[in-house]
């Protein structure tokens, strides 16, 4: 029974963690209440823990104070969505109360759940009850009182756990959409799950998730912040990466954790990931020689990429020369080929793929800030579960970032251009926010659960017309549906509306779509253009 907890034992916490929500996201995202696709709760959660776990397996200290800050840089650089944002921020709160223990006790960690809280609390402009936030308040404030009672951490975690689950099983009461839907807080279950990983780790009940069968993209040396501004920032020169397949028959699940042992030893930014099937490599090292002879060991060799980032920089750094960094630049966050060609069009530095499906995360918006030649890079999320993210890229970026909360992509286009190069940052922004205040959007999407969103009522198939999270319309046909949504979102004001379609609809019924809303609305311009876009049909602009 454990009465304190070292930084070797922390390390198994956190990885225990992870591994219980990874293997139970799919659970957490069935929770969500609102039948659009997307990237759920789940999903952003355990992408957010999988950086922090990551990070940690990177660092080749066993001290509280190193796994703490390794975890906690990894959350805040990969936190993906509202709900990983906040993770990150209860996992900021936590390592920071811990960080500064040798030997942690059961009144610290209460005190740290408590500072996890509080952070938590902080992260968020309006507080909402029966969410995550109410979750870890309810355990920070149980924590205390079990710090007093509880002899071993064992006890600790049995008491916090059965409080937490009990306060979530309230959530429906406090949240009256969660009770239409029947369900319970989505974050809060996450966090439960977090918080059982840390005691089955302590009971040695959970077995480390298969990091491979579970990523949910191919890990690259993106995953990995860098900035290359000076060439002193650069420890280890050579970015190394490659997979281990056909692995002798010797080779156990022990060799590969010694393998990445000793490629911490002569690196960082290490991961090695995998079974016994495949396993992927990425570290930065002096010596990629000696990363490949470890590997050889274990078996063959392929995919290998080795890049000089000493090169890169010098590279980077005679553009630079050549062109002086301007003092505005953009980034948008957009899915789908023409979105993407859309905002290139409009002078956009930089397109981040990414959207409803794919958040991404606090370190993709950094390092896409830092490919732009600017001092001040303007960020456009064009969704509101990104805009949280994308104001945490601003603690890993030297750039100066400046977020305006689009959260739609006719509210990103207005923005943009909206942009003069001539006035000020403050100016900029301020004339980017009245011009998101002149669009109004919508997006036609299907459901893919069945449920009752503000009294009305939806089926799994159905095709809806949305604003923002309101449904204003359904039916059974793409077309019509659009047409009935449109109805809702024109006024007599208005005199502009472009659609743009996705990848599910082909030209010739986008065309046939103009024609119909022309014949509808003969006093407004009208214009159809192909944005690719994945998940909506149609994303509505009126103007």
């Amino acid at each position: 029974m454990s009465k304190t907890i070292d930084g070797s034992t922390l390390r198994k916490m956190f990885s225990s963690a992870f591994s219980l929500v990874e293997e139970n996201k799919k659970d957490i995202d069935a929770l969500n209440v609102f039948p659009v696709p997307d990237g759920d709760t789940g999903t952003n959660m355990s992408l957010t823990l999988k950086s922090a776990v990551s990070e940690m397996n990177a660092c080749d200290s066993n001290t509280v104070e190193s796994i703490c800050v390794a975890f906690n840089r990894g959350a805040l650089k990969g936190a993906r969505g509202n709900s990983g944002v906040i993770t990150s921020q209860i996992i900021k709160g936590l390592c920071s109360a811990l960080m500064a223990k040798e030997a942690i006790l059961i009144k610290d960690f209460a005190k740290a759940i408590q500072a996890g809280a509080d952070m938590a609390y902080k992260a968020v402009t309006v507080p909402k009850e029966g969410t995550i936030l109410t979750i870890i308040r309810a355990m920070a404030e149980k924590s205390k009182q079990a710090s007093k009672s509880c002899k071993t951490f064992e006890e600790f975690f049995n008491e916090i756990i059965k409080h937490g689950e009990s306060t979530l099983q309230m959530t429906p009461d406090m949240l009256p959409v969660l009770k239409k839907a029947g369900v319970v807080d989505a974050g809060g279950r996450g966090l439960v799950y977090i918080f059982s990983g840390f005691y089955k780790a302590l009971t040695g009940e959970l077995t480390e998730v298969n990091f491979v069968n579970n990523v949910e993209k191919d890990v690259t040396s993106e995953e990995f912040h860098v900035s290359f501004q000076s060439l002193a920032d650069i420890k280890y020169a050579y970015c190394t990466e490659f997979f281990i397949i056909n692995i002798f028959e010797k080779t156990t699940d022990a060799d590969i954790n010694k393998l990445r042992s000793r490629l911490m030893e002569i690196g960082d930014c290490v991961l090695c990931i995998g079974d016994l099937q495949l396993i992927k490599v990425h570290v930065h090292t002096n010596e990629p020689n000696r990363a490949l002879g470890y590997a050889l060991q274990l078996g063959e060799l392929n995919g290998v990429k080795i890049e000089n980032m000493l090169e890169q920089n010098r590279q980077i750094r005679k553009q630079q020369e050549k062109t002086p960094a301007k003092e505005f630049g953009m980034v948008v966050v957009a899915a789908g080929e023409g979105l993407s060609n859309v905002f290139k069009d409009i002078d956009v530095d930089y397109v981040i793929s990414g959207g409803q499906t794919m958040n991404p995360s606090a370190n993709d918006i950094a390092t896409a800030a830092d490919q732009v030649n600017a001092k001040n890079v303007f960020v456009f999320p064009n969704n509101k579960n990104i805009i949280m993210s994308a104001e945490q890229a601003n603690d890993i970026t030297d750039k100066n970032l400046i977020i305006i909360p689009t959260t739609s992509i006719p509210e990103g286009i207005s923005a943009v251009l909206a942009f003069d190069a001539s006035v000020s940052a403050e100016e900029n922004k301020a004339n980017m926010l009245d011009a998101i205040s002149t669009v109004s959007s919508g997006e036609v999407t299907y459901a893919v659960r069945t449920t009752n969103v503000d009294g009305v009522n939806v089926k799994v198939g159905d095709i809806m017309g949305l604003d923002g999270h309101a449904v204003l319309t359904k039916g059974k046909e793409v077309g019509a549906t659009t047409i009935e949504l449109v109805k809702k979102l024109v006024s007599p004001e208005s005199s502009n509306l472009t659609l743009f379609y996705g990848e599910g609809v082909t030209e010739e019924d986008a065309q046939n779509l103009q024609s119909q809303l022309e014949d509808t609305f003969p006093d407004i311009d009208i214009s159809m253009v192909f944005g690719g876009q994945p998940v909506y049909y149609y994303i509505v602009s009126v103007e």
